[in-house]
């Protein structure tokens, strides 16, 4: 059985706004930015991949392994494409006020494929999270953009990975609940459904 997805962001995650100074993070100018990354992040990384398969998951796409997987000492990941990203007439819809926070949804779902999926990120609609909670197939971890990826985080991926979904009846209560839940966040157990698009 391959592993779960682990979907992974830069800015806010392993290149937090305002870490404490005692963190161990060193300051990279990278493409005209400055980034501050810990080789920390690197060591928990590779822990993680002993459970998950990470993928890149930030609008730095190609360009993290050029520049941040090096300086952590990760080897290059495969990534999500989100740059001129074509929205999907199977795409879940997104509310209006979430057209920002949930652009990254639709192209995650996609790339996923039905795939048991962590995904981490500061900005995560809270409403995706509530959802993901009823399915064993997902974990959406929000973090603190100010102090990035922790070790608690990292407990946490490593206690529960995402696992498939059992199978549901339409017939049975579990079934039409599940179904209900799924709807919510405009994806069936196994992967995206038709609710509309959404913009990216």
């Amino acid at each position: 059985m391959p592993k779960p997805l682990l979907f992974l962001d830069v800015d806010g995650v392993l290149n937090p706004v305002c870490p404490h100074p005692d963190a161990g993070f060193d300051s990279h100018t990278l493409l005209g930015y400055a980034v501050l990354l810990s080789a920390r992040h690197g060591r928990w990384l590779r822990e993680l991949a002993g459970a998950y398969e990470l993928v890149w998951a930030t609008t730095w796409e190609e360009h993290a392994n050029t520049h941040i997987a090096p300086a952590i000492g990760l080897d290059p990941l495969p990534f999500v494409r989100f740059t001129g990203y074509v929205p999907q007439p199977d795409d879940p819809r997104v509310p209006l006020m979430e057209l920002f926070s949930a652009r990254k949804w639709a192209p995650l779902l996609r790339y996923a494929g039905g795939r048991p999926f962590a995904w981490v990120d500061d900005v995560i609609p809270p409403r995706l999270v509530r959802t993901s909670l009823w399915r064993r197939d997902r974990l959406l971890l929000p973090i603190d953009p100010g102090q990035g990826l922790e070790r608690r985080h990292v407990d946490r991926l490593l206690a529960r990975p995402p696992r498939p979904q059992p199978p549901t009846f339409g017939g049975s209560a579990a079934g039409r609940a599940a179904a209900g839940r799924s709807a919510a966040d405009g994806s069936a157990p196994g992967g995206p459904t038709v609710r509309g698009s959404a913009a990216n």
